[in-house]
């Protein structure tokens, strides 16, 4: 079987430069018409104006990107719908972020989350905290980007994945200088339209060309219907989703500074609570846009070497030449765009949170500009050693490499939050704790199960979702114990004013309910094969 890269064509490359050049024209233009209007900040700062549908749209389009089309397709081809887990089993969290933790966000008026918990904890935790949010940036959204862009520069033009990442990282650092960031910013929203009109095109090319619905459902192993597999399922087994994803689920959904921004500039808490609502039922059609050209693909093209060479494979073999250019395109930039925002984050919070507020309160704009470029060029650096170290992760797909990342970053912040919200009796030094010897557990076990021992080599360990619920219980007890020894620390709670939060309006429910019935319909469709 040939290479992705023998069935891409000159057009195709050629529509991916003009592509490219056309963004950076844009950002010239952008730049030039905002110098020519006032420089007053608010083309990008949504004003506590936004609405449910933005709100919506923005938490769904910050999660699926091209990095989860490379990976749903990989997870679709060996295991089938089972994955659409990490899509479907999110609403409970949504629904805890609308009606838990967003009410007491806007109550606590807090741009940030490290600033929430800085009115729960104090200062201290909120410098812990900012330190934290760097290397969560560093891990979840950059080295993890690098990695899945890699390979996908890498299937384009057959190279090794650490030139793959270099050269992502150098189209990344072109756009910074030639200012077409500013033109990325600008046409986010056409480029995530145009993923998923490309995903949903490829899933209804492929299923008529394996011969409609009905003969994709035969065509497919019973199991590859399955939401929820035996516990004997060496992939995902149901006990390890049911228990593992929600320590994944409350710590990217509820305390995720990028997935929750938009919620934290509604409109109003009622605007808030039906934008989240409105993610969820979004998410419904991951499993139809993302999964389904993976087990598609597993029927049309079955002998595949590399399962994370599925997405490619069914845009180069059904796409004409041309478009699967433009898809190449949409993919690259969305990507870049995914890799600056990464950089910049880092260089705010770091800059920001840690450099200024914390060891030089008194630094001039031209320093912390200096500092600012200084942490992005080591963050890029870092993201490459690090996106080539993953890569030397054995005996797991790029979906998996994906979730089990995750799954030892979330458990400190997921402890911290829920007794920080849920208990009053959470004591300053327990959050902190958690943060530092917490994340030092859970991150240390995540290195010794992906590189040190690895599953792959050693049968001992349980699977990667259990190990991450299994993290979380010892940090729970772990913070209670602390909490419960801490007297001096019990009569000097920072507790936040929460009078006045309410029930949530009336078409609030109802839109959840609606929400909660459809997901368990699903739930029991996607069970009975």
């Amino acid at each position: 079987m040939k290479n992705i890269n023998e069935y891409l064509q000159t057009i195709d490359f050629v529509i991916v430069g003009v592509y490219l050049l056309v963004l950076i024209a844009i950002g010239y233009w952008v730049s030039f018409v905002k110098k020519k209007q006032n420089a007053d900040g608010n083309l990008f700062l949504a004003g506590k104006s936004l609405k449910w549908y933005s709100i919506g749209l923005t938490m769904w389009g910050t999660n699926v990107g091209p990095s989860m089309l490379i990976a749903s397709a990989s997870i679709g081809y060996t295991t089938g719908v089972v994955a659409g887990n990490f899509g479907w089993y999110a609403f409970p969290f949504i629904f805890l972020l609308a009606v838990v933790f967003a009410p007491r966000y806007l109550k606590a008026d807090i741009q940030t989350l490290p600033e929430f918990m800085g009115k729960r904890f104090g200062q201290s935790t909120r410098n812990i905290l900012a330190w934290y949010t760097t290397v969560t940036i560093l891990i979840s959204w950059l080295a993890l980007t690098l990695f899945a862009g890699g390979i996908l520069v890498g299937q384009i033009l057959d190279l090794p994945l650490w030139a793959s990442v270099i050269i992502l990282v150098l189209i990344a650092a072109f756009f910074t200088i030639a200012g077409g960031l500013e033109a990325i910013a600008y046409t986010n929203v056409f480029q995530m339209i145009l993923l998923i009109l490309v995903s949903g095109a490829l899933t209804v090319v492929g299923v008529m060309k394996a011969g409609g619905p009905i003969a994709v459902f035969e065509a497919a192993p019973s199991s590859y219907w399955n939401l929820l597999l035996p516990m004997d399922d060496p992939n995902y087994p149901w006990l390890a989703i049911a228990l593992g994803y929600p320590v994944m689920g409350v710590w990217f959904w509820c305390t995720d500074q990028s997935m929750v921004q938009s919620v934290l500039g509604a409109k109003s808490l009622k605007q808030g609570q039906l934008g989240a609502n409105f993610t969820g039922w979004l998410k419904i059609f991951d499993v139809a846009l993302f999964i389904i050209p993976g087990i598609v693909c597993f029927i049309l093209f079955p002998d595949l070497a590399d399962p994370d060479e599925a997405y490619m494979t069914m845009v180069t073999r059904l796409f004409p030449a041309g478009m699967t250019g433009l898809v190449m395109a949409v993919l690259i930039a969305a990507l870049v765009s995914t890799i600056d925002s990464a950089l910049n984050s880092l260089s705010t919070v770091f800059t920001m949170d840690i450099y200024v507020k914390k060891y030089k309160p008194q630094a001039s704009q031209k320093e912390i500009v200096r500092i600012g470029r200084m942490v992005t060029a080591i963050g890029a650096v870092l993201g490459v050693v690090m996106a080539i170290g993953i890569d030397s992760i054995k005996g797991l797909n790029l979906f998996d490499v994906f979730q089990s990342v995750l799954g030892f970053i979330a458990p400190p912040l997921s402890v911290v939050f829920l007794t920080g919200v849920f208990w009053k009796k959470m004591t300053t030094k327990a959050a902190n704790v958690i943060l530092i010897a917490g994340t030092v557990i859970s991150i240390g076990t995540g290195i010794t199960y992906l590189f040190i021992l690895p599953s792959s080599e050693y049968d001992f360990w349980p699977h990667f979702l259990m190990l991450s619920f299994y993290i979380f219980v010892v940090l729970m007890i772990l913070a209670i114990v602390v909490a419960s020894l801490d007297k001096a620390g019990q009569k000097a709670i920072h507790e936040l004013d929460m009078t006045g939060i309410g029930k949530p309006d009336r078409k609030v429910m109802i839109a959840w309910i609606a929400l909660i019935v459809v997901m368990v319909g699903l739930y029991v469709f996607f069970n009975g094969h």
